[in-house]
């Protein structure tokens, strides 16, 4: 598509933010006015905008389209949201480590202690540690406490801690990235233990680190946008 616009820039509306394009409001693919909490978040998806060339790459827009998630469907399907992401918790790959006589879980106990222990202070829960991989339920009390914390989230940071626990298959990962001072790369590290650690003994597939690097890329943006959309 060629660029139809000259100038994207964030101005106030009713209820929150949003970015005009030559002074036009921009919809959601469901027609919603696309308004957002925070200045920083308008500003930033302005820019997404006005790095665009001559033709526009509809790839380019991960802020816009995670604004997008949260008003077209978490807004409106907020329980089914948290839900989702609380799979992640329950299945948490930081709970799931080799046998205790294997290297890579003294690689693993060393990587996802500090964070799950972090995470378990911080929310007062506790998450059970399974040597397998056969699913053990996590506490009742520690589920609800996680339901409790995504619930007082806004849609925007849910929208983004959504795609925080896919990437990285962790719902503990995906708090830790709201956390001040939170290191994209730490977290990204600890998701991906078991990826580096074979890569470690047979050597890197090229095609396996473009997708990680592509991985931690879209993991950022989603860190980014969740702080933006949580700024004051």
């Amino acid at each position: 598509m060629k660029r139809f616009y000259k100038q994207a820039a964030a101005e106030p509306a009713e209820g929150g933010w949003r970015v005009a394009l030559d002074g036009r409001a921009i919809r959601t693919p469901a027609g919603a006015p696309q308004i957002v909490p925070t200045a920083t978040l308008a500003e930033a998806m302005a820019r997404e905008w006005s790095a665009q060339g001559e033709e526009i790459d509809p790839a380019a827009f991960p802020w816009r389209d995670m604004a997008d998630f949260a008003i077209d469907v978490v807004a409106g399907e907020r329980d089914r949201t948290i839900a989702d992401i609380l799979a992640y918790g329950d299945t948490d790959t930081l709970c799931y480590r080799a046998d205790p006589d294997e290297p890579l879980h003294a690689r693993q106990r060393e990587m996802w202690e500090p964070l799950l222990q972090r995470i378990e202070a911080r929310h007062g829960i506790r998450f059970e540690r399974v040597s397998g991989i056969v699913h053990r339920p996590q506490p009742e009390e520690t589920m609800a406490r996680l339901r409790a914390v995504l619930e007082g989230e806004n849609d925007f940071t849910l929208a983004a801690v959504k795609n925080l626990a896919s990437l990285a298959a962790s719902l503990t990962v995906a708090l830790a990235a709201l956390e001040d001072g939170a290191d994209a790369e730490e977290l990204w590290a600890a998701a991906n233990v078991e990826e580096d650690w074979q890569a470690e003994q047979w050597g890197w597939d090229s095609l396996a680190k473009d997708r990680r690097t592509s991985r931690l890329a879209a993991f950022r943006e989603a860190m980014d946008f969740a702080r933006a959309a949580r700024a004051a």
